[in-house]
């Protein structure tokens, strides 16, 4: 007796990683689209190609939901951090490299963005009640403050610099002209979305950062070399 092929969705239903992985990855399109507020249950229901049932079965809350694609993002950037492997470069160029990869990494990911946008006029209230999120940025915090102790040492970088605001600030001169660009392109009657005018800024935000950590004394020249 031959037996009946499984429908698509039977083998979809009985894969839990594979159905959990594509509803995150539809909330994850639609809540960068959207935001919190606009975002649509069964929009992601649809996109994911299963049932609001299985979305709340999965992820119990709309709003647990969102805590779920917030924990995958910040694990997404945190990992392509670790991938660069910044413990095995010279202090400068581990910052320069630093820079130019979050740049690139909110270049090339608007919707990283979006999220945090949304979340940041919710004042984080779902991140607060993430057990990981805090967890997954200490050991690039310790990575920061060794880069920047072995920049001490090497006579490069100047003592007593946090190295969390020092990401605060990477981040933010890149945050902000992705944020603001489109403004910025009206209100200064310049093209900020163009390739020339995004290099140019990007080694505005390099040059920006290496003064904050440099020694003194470190001549233009070599620093230019260092951070090329």
């Amino acid at each position: 007796m031959t037996s009946r092929p499984r429908s698509k969705t039977q083998v979809q239903t009985r894969d839990p990683a594979a159905t959990r992985n594509r509803i995150l990855k539809a909330a994850t399109e639609e809540f960068a689209k959207r935001g919190l507020a606009g975002a649509r249950v069964d929009t992601i229901a649809a996109r994911a190609k299963a049932n609001k049932g299985m979305i709340y079965h999965y992820f119990e809350s709309k709003d647990s939901l969102f805590r779920a694609v917030m924990e995958k993002a910040y694990y997404d950037i945190r990992s392509a951090e670790r991938a660069l492997e910044l413990d095995r470069m010279e202090p400068v160029a581990a910052i320069v490299c630093l820079v130019k990869f979050t740049w690139n990494y909110y270049l090339d990911n608007p919707g990283f963005i979006t999220l945090l946008n949304s979340e940041n006029l919710h004042r984080a209230k779902h991140i607060a009640n993430s057990a990981i999120i805090k967890e997954m940025h200490r050991p690039f915090v310790a990575l920061l403050q060794t880069i920047l102790e072995r920049g001490v040492e090497a006579g490069v970088f100047r003592d007593g610099i946090d190295p969390v605001q020092l990401y605060l600030t990477i981040a933010a001169v890149s945050y902000y002209y992705f944020t603001n660009r489109f403004t910025a392109s009206i209100i200064f009657d310049r093209d900020f979305t163009a390739p020339d005018m995004l290099k140019e800024r990007l080694e505005f935000n390099i040059e920006t950062i290496l003064s904050i950590v440099r020694c003194a004394k470190t001549p233009a020249s070599s620093r230019i070399e260092q951070a090329a």
